[in-house]
């Protein structure tokens, strides 16, 4: 809510990745994927689907203790309109998962869920259009923690990782279920509601869509591509970076160029009902009344030129005043910052990664 290794201007603006050219001589990664079915699953709607899907990707592998509990799982949480997937790209893997590295797959089991709605895992695409049940960030986390426990086994996360969506997912986890991990890092959020500028333009990115007479209510013949394109000029806007496109566009032409083929390069892989729910699950996110119950410790992260959450917010001196065991810093604006997508570029912070995890050992 699109890769680049050279150049991005939005890698994940509210977790939909940016359009950017491919790279040859990738490095990849010894994943597996699958899924795991999850019986009459009930959302906070009181709805109820059947088969709820989660699609998983994992790398490493577990290590139990002498008590036969899996020690080593690590969970990394996409954000809107991503999939667990784009922790396999190289400004995320190269930089954490090999040898020596914070998260060397010798030595963590490293999961990466595809979350309701998202991926491979169920959402409205896949047949049912508007009538899929209307899932929230509780619901999301609930259906998380069944395939942990349920499919895999894990009764106790060494690190809950997350960014943007999966960020506040982090925090939803941290109140819901305190002591389930070992230590949290969560990257580019607030634990406030969802208002003020934030929602503003999340809110004009669904009225879009609805507005785009070709939409029909969600049982549209076509993808709305007026009221998508509307969607992603906006979600361009939210996830870029402005000192690294003036330095990469600085001419009208070539400005003009790179955003008019990104957005379009986007809208193919775009579904319209999907992007509505996506957007709409953060509806009831609030977990800023709860943070005294946040027990496990944090090392929570935002970035200075991040536009989605303003650096200028007082909202994480408060916060970590009423957590136990919080820690925040934020990443000061930089070459090497990507906006809100600076939460994917690891380089930015995998040294706080390394602190949290041998703090907590």
């Amino acid at each position: 809510m699109l890769i680049s290794t050279a150049v991005v201007a939005l890698a994940l603006q509210a977790g939909v990745p940016s359009p950017v050219p491919a790279v040859a001589g990738v490095k990849t990664w010894p994943a597996q994927e699958a899924d795991y079915v999850i019986r009459d699953f009930r959302f906070g709607s009181g709805e109820t689907l059947p088969q709820l899907r989660m699609h998983y990707t994992t790398l490493g592998q577990p290590r139990r203790n002498a008590a036969g509990e899996i020690e080593n799982a690590v969970m990394v949480l996409h954000g809107t309109g991503g999939t667990g997937k784009q922790f396999l790209r190289p400004q995320f893997a190269d930089e954490l998962y090999g040898p020596g590295q914070p998260l060397d797959i010798r030595k963590y089991w490293v999961i990466l869920p595809d979350n309701v709605g998202h991926g491979s895992s169920s959402k409205p695409s896949d047949g049912m259009r508007m009538s899929f049940p209307a899932y929230d960030y509780d619901d999301m986390v609930e259906a998380q923690r069944r395939l942990l426990s349920e499919r895999l086994g894990v009764k106790r996360l060494r690190l809950l990782m997350g960014t943007s969506m999966g960020c506040m997912h982090g925090f939803v986890w941290a109140e819901k279920h305190p002591g389930f991990a070992k230590a949290i890092m969560p990257l580019a959020c607030q634990p406030i509601e969802i208002a003020g500028l934030n929602r503003m333009w999340r809110q004009l990115i669904v009225d879009g869509i609805k507005s785009d007479p070709a939409w029909q209510n969600g049982n549209y013949k076509r993808q709305p591509q007026q009221g998508l394109r509307t969607a992603q000029s906006l979600l361009f806007v939210a996830g870029s970076a402005p000192l690294l496109l003036q330095r990469e566009y600085p001419t009208r032409e070539r400005a003009t160029g790179y955003v008019r083929q990104s957005v379009s390069t986007a809208l193919a892989s775009l579904d319209a009902n999907d992007m509505l729910y996506q957007f709409e699950s953060s509806r009831n996110y609030n977990p800023w009344p709860g943070l005294e119950r946040i027990i496990d410790p944090v090392m929570w992260i935002n970035s200075a030129d991040d536009f989605i959450n303003p650096r200028n917010l007082e909202v994480p001196t408060e916060a970590v005043k009423r957590m136990k065991n919080a820690r925040f810093r934020m990443i000061p604006e930089s070459p090497n910052t990507r906006g809100h997508g600076t939460h994917t570029w690891a380089v930015n912070w995998k040294a706080d990664l390394a602190n949290l995890l041998a703090r907590t050992e």
